[in-house]
Protein backbone atom coordinates (compact mmCIF):
# COMPACT_ATOMS: atom_id res chain seq x y z
CA UNK A 1 0.00 0.00 0.00
CA UNK A 2 1.16 3.50 -0.84
CA UNK A 3 -0.25 6.61 0.82
CA UNK A 4 -0.79 9.56 -1.51
CA UNK A 5 -1.80 13.15 -0.86
CA UNK A 6 -4.17 15.14 -3.08
CA UNK A 7 -4.11 18.93 -3.00
CA UNK A 8 -7.29 20.81 -3.94
CA UNK A 9 -6.50 24.48 -4.62
CA UNK A 10 -8.09 27.82 -5.36
CA UNK A 11 -5.12 29.18 -7.28
CA UNK A 12 -5.04 32.89 -7.96
CA UNK A 13 -3.17 35.46 -10.01
CA UNK A 14 -0.16 35.71 -7.65
CA UNK A 15 2.41 32.95 -8.35
CA UNK A 16 4.22 33.61 -5.06
CA UNK A 17 1.06 32.98 -3.04
CA UNK A 18 0.31 29.84 -5.05
CA UNK A 19 3.88 28.61 -4.53
CA UNK A 20 3.52 29.10 -0.78
CA UNK A 21 0.37 26.97 -0.78
CA UNK A 22 2.11 24.27 -2.81
CA UNK A 23 5.27 24.10 -0.70
CA UNK A 24 3.36 24.10 2.57
CA UNK A 25 1.20 21.24 1.37
CA UNK A 26 4.21 19.26 0.13
CA UNK A 27 5.73 19.51 3.60
CA UNK A 28 2.46 18.51 5.26
CA UNK A 29 2.04 15.54 2.91
CA UNK A 30 5.51 14.29 3.74
CA UNK A 31 4.93 14.71 7.47
CA UNK A 32 1.76 12.62 7.11
CA UNK A 33 3.72 9.80 5.48
CA UNK A 34 2.65 10.21 1.86
CA UNK A 35 4.87 8.84 -0.89
CA UNK A 36 3.60 11.30 -3.51
CA UNK A 37 1.45 14.43 -3.67
CA UNK A 38 -0.78 15.36 -6.62
CA UNK A 39 -1.69 18.99 -7.43
CA UNK A 40 -4.22 20.54 -9.86
CA UNK A 41 -3.95 21.97 -13.33
CA UNK A 42 -2.52 25.52 -13.34
CA UNK A 43 -1.22 25.19 -9.79
CA UNK A 44 1.08 28.17 -10.20
CA UNK A 45 -1.21 30.70 -11.89
CA UNK A 46 -4.89 30.84 -12.81
CA UNK A 47 -5.54 34.06 -14.71
CA UNK A 48 -7.88 34.43 -17.67
CA UNK A 49 -6.66 38.01 -18.33
CA UNK A 50 -3.84 37.19 -20.72
CA UNK A 51 -2.25 40.62 -20.77
CA UNK A 52 -1.74 40.37 -17.00
CA UNK A 53 -0.82 36.67 -17.05
CA UNK A 54 1.94 37.34 -19.58
CA UNK A 55 3.97 39.09 -16.89
CA UNK A 56 4.10 35.88 -14.84
CA UNK A 57 4.53 33.24 -17.57
CA UNK A 58 8.21 32.53 -18.17
CA UNK A 59 10.36 29.70 -19.60
CA UNK A 60 10.65 26.54 -17.55
CA UNK A 61 14.21 27.28 -16.42
CA UNK A 62 13.11 30.60 -14.90
CA UNK A 63 9.77 29.59 -13.39
CA UNK A 64 9.79 30.45 -9.66
CA UNK A 65 6.90 28.12 -8.80
CA UNK A 66 8.64 25.15 -10.40
CA UNK A 67 11.85 26.02 -8.55
CA UNK A 68 9.98 26.28 -5.25
CA UNK A 69 8.21 22.94 -5.73
CA UNK A 70 11.43 21.17 -6.71
CA UNK A 71 13.15 22.54 -3.62
CA UNK A 72 10.23 21.56 -1.38
CA UNK A 73 10.16 18.02 -2.83
CA UNK A 74 13.87 17.61 -2.16
CA UNK A 75 13.64 18.97 1.38
CA UNK A 76 10.64 16.76 2.19
CA UNK A 77 11.92 13.68 0.34
CA UNK A 78 8.63 13.22 -1.52
CA UNK A 79 7.54 12.81 -5.14
CA UNK A 80 5.25 15.46 -6.62
CA UNK A 81 2.89 15.22 -9.59
CA UNK A 82 2.70 18.96 -10.27
CA UNK A 83 -0.61 19.14 -12.14
CA UNK A 84 0.48 21.85 -14.56
CA UNK A 85 2.09 25.24 -14.95
CA UNK A 86 1.79 27.80 -17.72
CA UNK A 87 5.22 27.77 -19.36
CA UNK A 88 6.56 30.11 -22.06
CA UNK A 89 7.86 28.24 -25.10
CA UNK A 90 10.68 29.37 -27.36
CA UNK A 91 8.23 30.03 -30.22
CA UNK A 92 6.32 32.64 -28.18
CA UNK A 93 3.34 30.42 -27.38
CA UNK A 94 2.60 28.85 -24.00
CA UNK A 95 2.47 25.24 -22.86
CA UNK A 96 0.09 23.82 -20.26
CA UNK A 97 2.77 21.55 -18.82
CA UNK A 98 2.64 18.84 -16.17
CA UNK A 99 5.75 17.86 -14.26
CA UNK A 100 6.63 14.81 -12.21
CA UNK A 101 9.32 15.66 -9.67
CA UNK A 102 11.16 12.96 -7.77
CA UNK A 103 12.19 12.97 -4.12
CA UNK A 104 15.57 14.54 -4.94
CA UNK A 105 13.87 17.48 -6.66
CA UNK A 106 14.80 16.33 -10.17
CA UNK A 107 12.26 16.48 -13.01
CA UNK A 108 11.40 12.87 -13.82
CA UNK A 109 8.84 13.60 -16.56
CA UNK A 110 7.01 16.34 -18.45
CA UNK A 111 3.74 16.30 -20.36
CA UNK A 112 2.19 19.12 -22.39
CA UNK A 113 -1.61 19.04 -22.52
CA UNK A 114 -2.65 17.77 -25.95
CA UNK A 115 -6.31 18.78 -26.21
CA UNK A 116 -7.09 22.50 -26.09
CA UNK A 117 -10.24 23.72 -24.32
CA UNK A 118 -11.96 25.66 -27.12
CA UNK A 119 -15.66 25.73 -26.22
CA UNK A 120 -18.80 27.88 -26.04
CA UNK A 121 -21.01 26.75 -23.17
CA UNK A 122 -24.75 27.28 -22.83
CA UNK A 123 -24.05 29.33 -19.68
CA UNK A 124 -22.36 31.97 -21.84
CA UNK A 125 -18.82 30.96 -20.86
CA UNK A 126 -16.46 30.94 -23.83
CA UNK A 127 -12.90 29.61 -23.72
CA UNK A 128 -10.17 29.55 -26.40
CA UNK A 129 -7.16 27.86 -24.87
CA UNK A 130 -5.56 27.48 -28.29
CA UNK A 131 -5.38 31.26 -28.70
CA UNK A 132 -2.35 31.30 -26.39
CA UNK A 133 -1.36 27.69 -25.75
CA UNK A 134 0.22 25.19 -28.13
CA UNK A 135 -0.97 21.57 -27.87
CA UNK A 136 1.46 18.89 -26.81
CA UNK A 137 2.55 16.15 -29.16
CA UNK A 138 3.76 13.31 -26.91
CA UNK A 139 2.51 10.97 -24.21
CA UNK A 140 3.68 11.32 -20.63
CA UNK A 141 4.52 8.04 -18.88
CA UNK A 142 6.99 7.62 -16.01
CA UNK A 143 8.01 5.02 -13.44
CA UNK A 144 7.38 6.13 -9.85
CA UNK A 145 7.35 4.48 -6.41
CA UNK A 146 3.60 4.02 -6.89
CA UNK A 147 4.03 2.20 -10.20
CA UNK A 148 3.82 3.37 -13.79
CA UNK A 149 2.17 6.80 -13.93
CA UNK A 150 0.39 8.16 -17.02
CA UNK A 151 -0.23 11.88 -17.43
CA UNK A 152 -3.22 13.80 -18.77
CA UNK A 153 -4.63 17.27 -18.08
CA UNK A 154 -8.26 18.39 -17.68
CA UNK A 155 -9.92 18.52 -21.14
CA UNK A 156 -7.82 15.50 -22.18
CA UNK A 157 -10.31 13.53 -20.07
CA UNK A 158 -12.86 13.71 -22.88
CA UNK A 159 -10.69 11.94 -25.46
CA UNK A 160 -10.66 8.15 -24.95
CA UNK A 161 -7.91 7.58 -27.54
CA UNK A 162 -5.39 9.21 -25.21
CA UNK A 163 -6.32 6.82 -22.43
CA UNK A 164 -6.26 3.86 -24.80
CA UNK A 165 -2.66 4.86 -25.58
CA UNK A 166 -1.87 5.07 -21.85
CA UNK A 167 -3.53 1.67 -21.47
CA UNK A 168 -1.14 0.22 -24.04
CA UNK A 169 1.65 1.36 -21.72
CA UNK A 170 -0.11 -0.54 -18.89
CA UNK A 171 -0.17 2.43 -16.53
CA UNK A 172 -0.98 1.63 -12.90
CA UNK A 173 -2.08 5.19 -12.08
CA UNK A 174 -3.25 8.03 -14.30
CA UNK A 175 -3.07 11.63 -13.09
CA UNK A 176 -5.78 13.90 -14.49
CA UNK A 177 -5.30 17.32 -12.83
CA UNK A 178 -7.99 19.81 -13.75
CA UNK A 179 -9.60 23.22 -13.47
CA UNK A 180 -13.05 22.07 -14.61
CA UNK A 181 -15.80 24.63 -15.04
CA UNK A 182 -18.71 24.29 -12.62
CA UNK A 183 -21.37 23.43 -15.25
CA UNK A 184 -19.32 20.82 -17.11
CA UNK A 185 -18.10 19.37 -13.83
CA UNK A 186 -21.59 18.91 -12.47
CA UNK A 187 -22.63 17.15 -15.68
CA UNK A 188 -19.65 14.97 -16.53
CA UNK A 189 -16.77 14.97 -14.01
CA UNK A 190 -17.53 11.90 -11.92
CA UNK A 191 -18.78 9.64 -14.69
CA UNK A 192 -15.80 10.31 -16.95
CA UNK A 193 -13.19 9.87 -14.20
CA UNK A 194 -14.72 6.56 -13.20
CA UNK A 195 -14.90 5.46 -16.84
CA UNK A 196 -11.22 6.21 -17.41
CA UNK A 197 -10.23 4.18 -14.35
CA UNK A 198 -12.35 1.24 -15.47
CA UNK A 199 -11.08 1.36 -19.07
CA UNK A 200 -7.44 1.36 -18.00
CA UNK A 201 -7.89 -0.98 -15.01
CA UNK A 202 -5.86 1.65 -13.17
CA UNK A 203 -6.16 4.16 -10.36
CA UNK A 204 -7.13 7.68 -11.41
CA UNK A 205 -5.98 10.63 -9.31
CA UNK A 206 -7.68 13.87 -10.29
CA UNK A 207 -6.52 16.87 -8.25
CA UNK A 208 -8.76 19.84 -9.01
CA UNK A 209 -9.18 23.57 -8.65
CA UNK A 210 -12.19 24.66 -6.61
CA UNK A 211 -14.32 27.70 -5.87
CA UNK A 212 -14.23 31.33 -7.00
CA UNK A 213 -10.82 32.55 -8.15
CA UNK A 214 -9.20 35.98 -8.21
CA UNK A 215 -9.70 36.20 -11.99
CA UNK A 216 -13.47 35.75 -11.58
CA UNK A 217 -13.92 32.18 -12.76
CA UNK A 218 -15.51 29.40 -10.72
CA UNK A 219 -14.19 25.85 -10.77
CA UNK A 220 -15.90 22.61 -9.82
CA UNK A 221 -13.52 20.98 -7.34
CA UNK A 222 -14.33 17.41 -6.30
CA UNK A 223 -10.77 16.16 -6.45
CA UNK A 224 -11.07 12.39 -6.82
CA UNK A 225 -9.20 9.16 -6.33
CA UNK A 226 -10.86 6.28 -8.19
CA UNK A 227 -9.74 2.66 -7.98
CA UNK A 228 -9.42 0.29 -10.99
CA UNK A 229 -12.95 -1.07 -10.42
CA UNK A 230 -14.38 2.44 -10.64
CA UNK A 231 -14.98 2.87 -6.92
CA UNK A 232 -14.52 6.43 -5.68
CA UNK A 233 -12.09 6.27 -2.76
CA UNK A 234 -11.83 10.03 -2.20
CA UNK A 235 -14.04 12.98 -3.15
CA UNK A 236 -12.94 16.32 -1.69
CA UNK A 237 -16.19 18.11 -2.50
CA UNK A 238 -16.85 21.40 -4.23
CA UNK A 239 -16.56 23.90 -1.39
CA UNK A 240 -13.00 24.42 -0.21
CA UNK A 241 -9.31 23.94 -0.87
CA UNK A 242 -7.44 21.44 1.24
CA UNK A 243 -5.17 18.42 1.49
CA UNK A 244 -6.53 14.87 1.70
CA UNK A 245 -5.13 11.35 1.59
CA UNK A 246 -5.85 7.99 -0.03
CA UNK A 247 -4.19 4.61 -0.45
CA UNK A 248 -2.93 3.08 -3.69
CA UNK A 249 -2.90 -0.73 -3.47
CA UNK A 250 -0.91 -2.52 -6.21
CA UNK A 251 -2.67 -5.77 -5.29
CA UNK A 252 -6.01 -4.18 -6.21
CA UNK A 253 -4.71 -3.41 -9.70
CA UNK A 254 -3.62 -7.02 -10.17
CA UNK A 255 -6.92 -8.31 -8.78
CA UNK A 256 -9.05 -6.24 -11.17
CA UNK A 257 -6.89 -7.09 -14.19
CA UNK A 258 -7.14 -10.80 -13.35
CA UNK A 259 -10.95 -10.65 -13.05
CA UNK A 260 -11.53 -8.50 -16.15
CA UNK A 261 -8.45 -8.67 -18.40
CA UNK A 262 -9.73 -6.02 -20.80
CA UNK A 263 -6.25 -4.71 -21.57
CA UNK A 264 -5.08 -8.21 -22.50
CA UNK A 265 -8.28 -8.92 -24.48
CA UNK A 266 -8.16 -5.72 -26.52
CA UNK A 267 -8.34 -6.24 -30.29
CA UNK A 268 -7.85 -3.93 -33.23
CA UNK A 269 -11.14 -2.48 -34.46
CA UNK A 270 -11.64 -2.83 -38.22
CA UNK A 271 -12.43 0.45 -39.96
Amino acid sequence: MHKIAVLQMTSGIDPAANAQSLTGSIGAASMAGATMVFTPEMSGLLDRERSRATRSIVPEDRDPVLDAVRDAAARAGIWVALGSLAIAREDGRWANRSFVIDSSGAIAARYDKIHMFDVDLATGESWRESAAYAPGEALGVVETPLGRLGLAVCYDLRFPALFEALGRHVCDIIAIPAAFTAPTGAAHWHVMQRARAIEASAYVVAAAQVGTHADGRTTYGHSLVVDPWGEVLLDMGGKAAGLAFAEIDPARIAEVRAQLPSLANKRAIPI
